[in-house]
């Protein structure tokens, strides 16, 4: 549904659309496809959106078990952390 639904679901633009075109107005078929240039990029930018969302699910979830892949490399058998100062003989 559209901003201003009437009771068909239809959208006011459609509505417009729908009354310049039974007035036999030009501008009624152009505002119908200006609607649905509009809609189509909206849906691609949705998509778009969804497949960005995807990858930041995908790469929060990624980035958390190397996370926990570091942090376990960082305890000693017992479970203890490591020391900063036994880190820092690994890095030179």
């Amino acid at each position: 549904m559209g901003v201003g639904s009437g009771k068909n679901g239809e959208g006011s633009t459609v509505q417009a659309a729908n009354e310049l075109s039974s007035r036999h107005m030009t501008m009624g078929s152009e505002l119908l496809t200006t609607l649905s240039v509009w809609d189509s990029q909206v849906k691609t930018v949705l998509q778009m959106c969804a497949h960005i969302s995807n990858h930041l699910d995908y790469s929060k979830r990624s980035y958390a078990q190397n996370d926990k892949r570091i942090e376990d490399s960082l305890r000693h058998r017992d479970g203890t952390a490591v020391s900063v100062s036994e880190i820092s003989t690994y890095v030179r």
